[in-house]
């Protein structure tokens, strides 16, 4: 954590509130325990005697100030003063949360130049719509509560990631049809903007109450239908998009109601899951030392894995193809 040393000894600044529940001490005294947390690690906190006071809202941005103290081995942050912070503040976001290191507006801008490029008219039509439905949310949202990607600006990145592999697989298999398969890509999660809500800092604090009864997955086939019903288009096309995003998890036990039937649909499938655990791969190793193992991995088949050292494990994608170059 990021705190600034006092004269008198405390320790104080701002930190993300990830968790805030009043609880009873052994004495019958109430008291709050937290979870605060920066962009790279969580630290449990106590706030004796409370006495109830400002609102406190979890995944929103505070200030503290206070000490800290070891507690059954491990630090746990003793806090004397907490407030919500002020738009007057001075601190920088991007401290604190995990967040894409290209902007959502760039990644955006992006998405937005291939498709206006495609040929099939049908399939650029439905796809800049969608896009442009959800644009506010898809500049900051992240592609998941817990999992691959669950930053600010998350979906985007993972999104970009996926169109970048189907490229150069585009550019060996001459027979995939390019703009479909990108098609399905990006909008194979656009879902996921109206299935999680998310907290004041940008992160996913849980599902929706519509997000759990119906999914991501069928409300995203229900954005192509209506899309298409309001475009006056009828082709096989939209068919083929809500295929690719409904069989995209690929298994029934991971939630698609159908498998992958056609080429495009089964790279989309393979791609998004190669990207989810390239992404939690890197995110679990990076938080041990080289030579070390993290703990099991209940996402990736409760495995073990392996710090090496000649792994890279930070989270860098090259989003530009050959022919763009940086400068475009």
């Amino acid at each position: 954590m990021n705190f600034k040393e006092l004269s008198n000894g405390m320790l104080e600044g701002f930190v993300l509130l990830k968790k805030c529940e009043e609880k009873k001490a052994k004495n019958d005294s109430t008291y709050l325990d937290m979870i605060l947390a920066d962009k790279d690690e969580e630290l449990s906190a106590k706030l004796w005697d409370y006495s109830g006071g400002a609102t406190l809202e979890t995944e929103s941005v505070v200030k503290v100030r206070g000490y800290l103290e070891q507690y059954n081995g491990r630090n746990q942050f003793r806090v004397v003063q907490i407030r919500p912070a002020s738009e007057n503040d001075s601190y920088n976001l991007a401290d604190l949360v995990p967040a894409s290191q290209i902007s959502g507006e760039e990644l955006f801008d992006m998405i937005e130049k291939r498709v206006k490029k495609f040929s099939n008219e049908n399939l650029k039509s439905l796809v800049l719509s969608i896009l442009n439905d959800n644009k506010e949310k898809l500049l900051y949202y992240p592609a998941a509560l817990r999992l691959h990607h669950a930053m600010v600006g998350g979906l985007l990145y993972h999104t970009m990631s996926i169109v970048r592999m189907a490229d150069e697989i585009c550019r060996i298999y001459t027979n995939i049809n390019s703009e479909l398969l990108l098609s399905g890509i990006i909008l194979h999660d656009t879902a996921k903007t109206w299935e999680l809500e998310t907290g004041k800092a940008g992160l996913a604090k849980g599902y929706s109450t519509e997000g759990q009864l119906i999914g991501h997955l069928v409300k995203g086939a229900m954005y192509v239908n209506d899309k298409a019903k309001e475009l006056g288009i009828e082709s096989e096309e939209v068919a083929l998009l809500e295929h690719m995003i409904l069989s995209h998890h690929g298994v029934p036990e991971f939630g698609s109601p159908i498998r992958p039937m056609f080429v495009e649909a089964a790279i989309l499938s393979a791609l998004d899951a190669l990207d989810a655990t390239i992404y939690e791969i890197n995110d679990a190793t990076s938080k041990v030392d080289e030579g070390a193992f993290t703990d099991r991995i209940w996402a990736l088949d409760n495995r073990k894995l392996y710090h090496h050292s000649l792994a890279d494990t930070k989270h860098n994608v090259n989003f530009y193809s050959d022919e763009e170059g940086e400068n475009e």
